[in-house]
């Protein structure tokens, strides 16, 4: 096998459809779209549109509240954070801050805050600086003999 014979399966690629070139093609003259109408021409844009009945989103009835101010936190479990001390990726008798989460992976990004909860168990001692946690969690770490300190007051509480 040299690099000038690498071959595709044969059928696993299709070629394109080439619309509107002539009558041989199949899709010639109109291209697919049929004759006349809305449709059939071009910037037609009618994706929520009922030929107006009054649509579906807007019958339906709107329920709740969206907070715009919304604070949104990266989630960790407890379980994780043990892993990731198990496997070396954290060191747990330095302090755990934010920081050392996203450089060890755990967590992509901060987004507003780390919040800690309590799934999985945990039996390194853990020094956890967060910006919320739950009451599980806080008591999971603390019996363990740990500390879970929290910098900012979460808001999801």
């Amino acid at each position: 096998m040299k690099l000038h014979e690498l071959r595709d399966n044969p059928g696993a690629t299709k070629s394109r459809k080439r619309i509107g070139r002539g009558p041989g093609s199949g899709t010639g003259k109109t291209g697919g779209r049929g004759i006349k109408g809305q449709k059939s021409r071009s910037g037609v844009a009618i994706k929520g549109f009922e030929g107006g009945q009054m649509p579906l989103y807007q019958r339906l009835p709107k329920r709740g509240f969206n907070k715009p101010n919304q604070k949104k936190f990266a989630v960790v479990n407890l379980g994780l954070i043990q892993k990731f001390v198990d496997e070396k990726k954290l060191d747990a008798k330095a302090a755990i801050t934010e920081d050392a989460l996203v450089a060890c992976g755990l967590v992509r990004r901060k987004l507003d805050g780390i919040r800690v909860l309590a799934k999985g168990d945990v039996t390194a001692k853990l020094n956890l600086e967060v910006t919320g946690a739950s009451k599980s969690a806080v008591e999971a770490v603390e019996k363990a003999g740990g500390s879970l300190k929290v910098t900012v007051a979460a808001a999801a509480e």
